[in-house]
C-alpha cells in the first residue's frame, strides 16, 4: 500500500470518531435550524396549512407514543371557581408526595396541630392500583395579567394543574374505576382532616368560627342502650344517601331533643357533629324576618351539616300568622282584663316548654324524639369515671337510692363532681354531691308534703 493511501484511510478513521460534546451539538444546530425553518413556515405560510400540518403532526406522535395524558385544571369554569376535582386529587397525593417527591409543599393542616405536605410543582410520583402502573405530575401556566391598581407593573397569573399519564391499553381501567376511587378517596380524606365550622346568623347571613367542641358519645352521660341506639341511628343515617336517593326522598333526618336544662341537650348536638364530622349550624329564628331570609339561610347551608334550632317551642310564636294571632289575642286580653296581661305571659312560658305545635311534631318532620332527663345511676358512674376516675366506691350505694327519689341533672351533678384542689381526694367530691341531694330531697318534701314519694 502506498503511503497517500496509507494516508488517506486514518483520515477518514479520524473522521469518523465524534466525541459526545460535538454529537450533541450537531443535534442541537440542527434541532434549532429546524425550529427556525417551522418559525418561518408559520410566518409566511397561510394559517389553514400550518394548521393541517400540526394536526397531522400530532395524529403521528399519538401513533407512536402510547400514553394518555389527562390535566385536571386548578380553576374551572368562567367565574374561576376551585375544581372539586382537583381539590380531591391534592388530598389524594398528599400521603404519596410525602413518600416520593423530593420537593414538598407544607401547610397547617387540622386543629392547627399538624403538617399537611403536598407535591411543589413540576414534582411527578407514580401510583399503581389493581395492577395498573400510572403517574401523576403536578405543574401550573403563568401568565401575565394587567393588574388593577397600575398597568405598568404586571401581576403574574398562576394556574396550578395534575396531569395524569396512563398506557393507552389501560384507559377503561382508569377511565371508569380508578378515576372515581381517586375522588372518592380524596373527598374523604378532606373531610377528616378539615376543621369544621360553628355558624351562626346575624340576620340572614352566616358567620363562622373554627368548631373545637370536645364533647363525644363516650363521655356523654345518658343511659347506654340509649346512647348506642342514637349512635347506630346516626350512622346509618350518614351512609344512607344511596337509599334516600333511590327512593326519591331528600337525604336529611330530623332529630327531637326535649328535657329539661342541664340535661346535656346541647352537649349531645356537640357529639352528634363530632361523631359524623359535620358542621354546625346555629340558626337564630328570632333574629329572622320573614320566610324570604329563612329560606336564603338554608340554601346556603352545605350538606353534610347540622342545623340547630335551639328553644324553638319559645321561637314559635315569632314570625308568620302565629305571631299576629298571638299579638291579637294578647291585645284583646289586655283590653278585656287590663291585670291579667303578665300572668298569662308567665302561663305562655310555662305551657310552651311542655307542648309544641303538632305542625313540629308530626311524622316526616321529626324522625326521632330523644327525650335527655335527669341523672340516673348509671349516667352517675359515667361521670364519676370522667371526673374523678373511678370505676366503684362504698358511697356509689347511697348516691344510688338518693338519685331513685331526687330529681339533679348530669350538669348539677357534674358541678360537685368537678375536682377544686390539687389533693383529688373522690370521697369529698362524692361527699359533696350525697349533701346536695339530701338537701334537694328536703326541699322538694316541703313543696310537695310529707306523703311525696320522689320520681
Amino acid at each position: 500500500m502506498s503511503e497517500p493511501e496509507c494516508c488517506l484511510q486514518e483520515k477518514v478513521r479520524g473522521g469518523s470518531k465524534m466525541n459526545p460534546g460535538d454529537l450533541f451539538g450537531h443535534i442541537g444546530s440542527v434541532v434549532g435550524s429546524l425550529m427556525f425553518v417551522w418559525a418561518m413556515f408559520k410566518q409566511f405560510f397561510p394559517y389553514q396549512v400550518v394548521n393541517q400540518i400540526e394536526k397531522h403532526s400530532q395524529r403521528l406522535v399519538t401513533y407512536v407514543y402510547p400514553y394518555i395524558q389527562i390535566t385536571f385544571h386548578e380553576f374551572t369554569g368562567e367565574r374561576l371557581m376551585r375544581s372539586e376535582a382537583y381539590s380531591a386529587i391534592e388530598n389524594y397525593l398528599s400521603s404519596k408526595a410525602s413518600t416520593q417527591a423530593k420537593r414538598l409543599k407544607g401547610d397547617i393542616g387540622k386543629n392547627n396541630q399538624s403538617l399537611v405536605l403536598s407535591m411543589d410543582d413540576h414534582e411527578e410520583v407514580s401510583d399503581e392500583f389493581n395492577g395498573v402502573k400510572l403517574w401523576w405530575a403536578s405543574g401550573k401556566h403563568i401568565s401575565k395579567a394587567q393588574s388593577t391598581v397600575s398597568f405598568h407593573h404586571p401581576m403574574s397569573d398562576e394556574r396550578r394543574y395534575y396531569k395524569l399519564t396512563f398506557h393507552k391499553r389501560n384507559r377503561d381501567v382508569i377511565l371508569g374505576t380508578y378515576l372515581n376511587y381517586v375522588m372518592k378517596e380524596g373527598k374523604a380524606i378532606k373531610v377528616k382532616n378539615r376543621q369544621r365550622k360553628l355558624y351562626t346568623n346575624s340576620g340572614s347571613y352566616w358567620s363562622h368560627v373554627v368548631f373545637e367542641h370536645p364533647a363525644t358519645f363516650q363521655t356523654l352521660a345518658m343511659d347506654p342502650e340509649k346512647k348506642e341506639m342514637i349512635i347506630d341511628d346516626l350512622i346509618t343515617f350518614s351512609k344512607s344517601g344511596g337509599f334516600y336517593a333511590r327512593i326519591g326522598r331528600a337525604w336529611k333526618r330530623g332529630y327531637l331533643l326535649y328535657g329539661p336544662p342541664g340535661t346535656g341537650k346541647s352537649t349531645m348536638i356537640a357529639a352528634m357533629a363530632n361523631l359524623l364530622g359535620y358542621d354546625l349550624y346555629d340558626l337564630e329564628l328570632t333574629a329572622v324576618k320573614d320566610n324570604t331570609e329563612l329560606r336564603k339561610l338554608l340554601i346556603e347551608t352545605s350538606s353534610k351539616s347540622i342545623i340547630v334550632i335551639e328553644d324553638i317551642d319559645c321561637s314559635l310564636d315569632l314570625t308568620g300568622q302565629r305571631r299576629k294571632k298571638k299579638e291579637k289575642e294578647e291585645q284583646e286580653q289586655e283590653k278585656n282584663h287590663p291585670g291579667q296581661k303578665q300572668q298569662g305571659m308567665q302561663d305562655k312560658d310555662v305551657k310552651s316548654s311542655q307542648k309544641l305545635d303538632p305542625a313540629l311534631v308530626r311524622k316526616g318532620r321529626m324522625d326521632l324524639h330523644i327525650e335527655l332527663s335527669y341523672c340516673g345511676f348509671e349516667a352517675f358512674k359515667l361521670l364519676a369515671k370522667n371526673y374523678l376516675n373511678i370505676d366503684a366506691h362504698h358511697l356509689f350505694g347511697t348516691i344510688s337510692e338518693l338519685l331513685k327519689e331526687v330529681k339533679i341533672t348530669p350538669a348539677e351533678v357534674a358541678e360537685h363532681l368537678m375536682p377544686k384542689s390539687a389533693s383529688g381526694d373522690a370521697e369529698i367530691y362524692l361527699k359533696s354531691l350525697i349533701q346536695a341531694l339530701e338537701l334537694t330531697k328536703m326541699q322538694e318534701k316541703v313543696v310537695h308534703g310529707p306523703h311525696w314519694t320522689g320520681k
